[in-house]
């Protein structure tokens, strides 16, 4: 059982954390950033089914780590998943860096990663609120940095592998840049996971039970059979997206009886944590749908319809790579990070702080406005390219919406779900949010371009049809999240009176 930190003692561990989510976070940004482009340009996918698969695979990597959360809360302990999830994600991404063009080694290369991803996840969130369970009040702003960890990793990968795949490309050919640059995800992992070892005595003082004790040969031998019919399984989902739509269904219907038994299962005075957790998990995964437009429709659109020169009065600055504007994200989450941490802090101070469901209003609105700009593009466009400052604006406020729904999740779920549970329902959540990526690769195959246009002109309004009806969509959203705030903090105050010191 973990025992009172000191500050130092948490910083320690903290820091631990965050470098280890990082070079984790590297790895699989890096590869996320070409997948799409690898698929269609390398194995000759159609846009439709390249954004059914790339947006499958995401339902998966956020599926599974309700798996491995139960497993680091019942076989393993938290630290010691974390661990081999990371092992389990090298090996992944090695065999991605293998130079062979086969669509089904893609599918079991990424079947591996969406494995490891299961173990690595929901342990690094559960050990993330076991770092700081006795000092809640600082949770939300660690968990905003936590995220500033995710996004430090994402933007060094998201701006290298694209240039790497290219630099190589372009000397060597035969298409080995592909390889190059997730190659470059292994090494990422590889670091990550010899820090981890180097400084896993930080993390002493937050070992679970489980972590401090010897795991039985048997359970080790069912484990490696259970990732292996996983990754077998997750290769014939990839394979076949009809399967895949099944699954999701299934996924969906297991989220919406979980949260239903729990709800009905606690004491009705302390019904309300739950309560506010599905309602804002189910937010949440309204926020998702549009956020996988980053990796599919808005992916597609950098390809067609955005000039790739960078300039400014015109003086041309730089080119970009179309799979390099994915980095605007997280560098912009790396500007307003530190922003919102100290905005909440000081916030709290003066007893003033935002509650998490008005966070969640501000994020919607943001993210409306984000599409509003995207919409908008075909104003700031010429011969059917829109400016790349149309992607910077845009990514802008997707970004601030994340920091305030998504980067807010595992704060929330660690705030309102009772600890037993902690593990297995922040592996709920990430589920609940990978069938909103998978629905939001369904929605975008709405922006796709018929197969006989293909020129910038005529594709362009396509897309911005599209973003302009995202928009409104959002409008709806803010409405409806504005109308159900009120009932959210009346159950915030019951769930506060019922955890208050009698």
């Amino acid at each position: 059982m973990s025992t009172p930190m000191t500050s130092p003692q948490r910083r320690r561990a903290f820091t631990t954390l965050f470098m280890v989510e990082m070079w984790e976070r590297f790895g699989y940004y890096g590869m996320q950033a070409l997948i799409l482009y690898y698929m269609i340009q390398r194995l000759g996918f159609p846009d439709t089914r390249a954004n059914l698969v790339t947006s499958a695979a995401a339902a998966l990597v956020y599926a599974t780590p309700a798996i491995g959360g139960l497993i680091g809360d019942r076989w393993l302990g938290t630290q010691r998943c974390i661990r081999i999830g990371a092992v389990i994600l090298t090996a992944g991404y090695v065999l991605l860096a293998l130079p062979v063009q086969s669509e089904s080694f893609l599918m079991i290369g990424l079947s591996v990663v969406i494995v490891g991803n299961g173990f690595f996840k929901a342990n690094a969130g559960n050990l993330l609120s076991r770092i700081y369970q006795h000092d809640t009040a600082a949770l939300d702003s660690a968990s905003t940095l936590y995220y500033m960890a995710v996004n430090v990793g994402s933007t060094l990968s998201m701006l290298l592998t694209p240039w790497v795949n290219d630099a190589v490309n372009a000397r060597y050919g035969s298409g080995l840049g592909w390889h190059a640059a997730f190659a470059c995800c292994a090494l990422g992992l590889l670091v990550g996971l010899a820090n981890l070892m180097a400084t896993r005595h930080t993390l002493h003082h937050v070992r679970s039970a489980l972590d401090q004790h010897r795991v039985p040969i048997i359970r080790w031998g069912m484990l490696l059979a259970m990732s292996v019919a996983l990754v077998a399984f997750s290769t014939l989902i990839l394979s076949y997206t009809q399967l895949a739509a099944l699954v999701v269904y299934a996924l969906a219907l297991i989220v919406l009886v979980t949260f239903a038994v729990l709800i009905l299962r606690e004491p009705k005075a302390s019904r309300a944590g739950l309560l506010i957790a599905a309602i804002l998990t189910l937010q949440t995964m309204l926020f998702f749908i549009f956020y996988q437009q980053m990796f599919t429709s808005l992916n597609l659109f950098a390809l067609h319809n955005v000039d790739l020169n960078a300039s400014l009065f015109g003086l041309s600055l730089w080119r970009w790579s179309p799979a390099q504007f994915q980095a605007l994200d997280p560098i912009w989450i790396m500007l307003l990070s530190p922003l919102l941490a100290w905005g909440y802090t000081a916030l709290e101070r003066r007893h003033l702080g935002l509650p998490t469901p008005v966070k969640f209003l501000l994020g919607f609105l943001a993210i409306t406005a984000g599409f509003a700009v995207f919409g908008s593009a075909r104003t700031f466009a010429h011969d059917g390219l829109a400016s790349s400052w149309v992607m910077i604006a845009g990514y802008g406020f997707f970004s601030l919406s994340e920091l305030l729904i998504s980067g807010l999740g595992i704060a929330m779920m660690s705030r309102y779900i009772p600890a037993h549970q902690r593990g297995f329902m922040i592996g709920i959540y990430f589920v609940a949010t990978g069938l909103a990526q998978y629905a939001g690769g369904v929605i975008a195959n709405l922006a796709s371009v018929p197969a006989d246009i293909d020129n910038a002109p005529l594709s362009l309004p396509i897309y911005s049809g599209f973003f302009m009806r995202m928009c409104l969509t959002g409008v709806g959203f803010c409405v409806l999240v504005a109308v159900t705030l009120p009932w959210l903090l009346a159950l915030q105050r019951r769930h506060a009176l019922a955890h208050s010191p009698s």
